[in-house]
């Protein structure tokens, strides 16, 4: 008997479900949330995220290494941990967001973590993004939070705003970082005292600082805390922070992408931890 069953109606109701996933109200319903392509599936098996369901488009399927993948999925729908369907490519068409995307997709259920699930490794490096507005700037975020090595990534702001991590954009734009990188969505107060309860510098960007960010030492305990592109940090997060950094801006624009300057500051930081002989001693705020 086949692994997989095949599905070749568009009123499909397991397809209809996959659709109405795109909507929040739905996601949050259910807990359950789309990984779209073969890249960002992979990914997803690697860190032992088990699909509810999975869909693939044998029309699709490109290289062997997609290949491959279905041929795990079958795996595991023999071993009875998910659900396989073989759909035809204007079922796959109605389902997938983006075209090219290898002809694999995944409903996975939500993943939940706290801040207490967080290690505190001696040299921790955290990202903070306080009301993200944007699915792919919180996707390239994850892109640099995975390259750059952080320990997380936090999300606060009030409940309901902003955006959502388990929003299928957000996975899509982070190329599969969304499987790498720990994310925990809080309230401000309660990531603001945990990184304080930790001894973790609060590094906050805003506009209205006096210090450039490059003058800063990231090289100790260090959470960089940014801002949305249209009303920049709460006040909240700039009374909190150990100092206050801003990114040089020569032009007339006065706002940098969210996740261009995320980049910008990480990578300094990330430099400056590269930099460092063995057996320096930290240098706190002053770099």
């Amino acid at each position: 008997m086949s692994a997989f069953q095949p599905i070749s109606s568009l009123q499909n109701p397991r397809i209809k479900n996959v659709v109405r996933l795109n909507t929040r109200r739905h996601r949050d319903q259910l807990r359950q949330t789309v990984v779209e392509g073969a890249r960002e599936a992979s990914l997803a098996l690697q860190k032992g995220f088990l699909p509810i369901e999975a869909f693939f488009c044998m029309d699709y399927l490109e290289v062997s290494g997609e290949q491959s993948l279905v041929a795990r999925l079958s795996q595991l729908a023999a071993d009875k941990q998910t659900r396989l369907y073989e759909v035809t490519p204007a079922v796959y068409d109605k389902m997938a967001y983006r075209g090219g995307s290898g002809g694999v997709l995944l409903v996975i259920p939500y993943t939940i973590q706290t801040l207490e699930d967080l290690p505190v490794e001696n040299n921790a490096l955290f990202a903070v993004v306080d009301g993200a507005e944007k699915p792919g700037n919180l996707g390239a975020i994850l892109r640099t939070a995975d390259a750059a090595g952080l320990d997380a990534l936090l999300l606060t702001g009030a409940e309901g705003q902003g955006t959502d991590i388990h929003n299928p954009n957000v996975i899509r734009a982070s190329l599969g970082a969304f499987f790498t990188v720990p994310v925990v969505t809080t309230t401000m107060e309660m990531a603001s005292n945990w990184l304080q309860k930790n001894t973790i510098m609060i590094v906050a960007t805003t506009p209205d600082a006096e210090r450039l960010y490059t003058t800063v030492s990231y090289t100790g305990p260090t959470a960089v805390v940014m801002g949305s592109e249209s009303s920049g940090l709460s006040h909240q997060w700039l009374e909190a922070a150990d100092v206050l950094v801003r990114i040089p801006m020569s032009g007339e624009v006065d706002s940098l992408n969210l996740s261009v300057s995320t980049a910008l500051v990480l990578y300094e930081a990330l430099r400056q931890r590269n930099s460092m002989s063995p057996g320096s001693a930290l240098s706190g705020i002053d770099a």
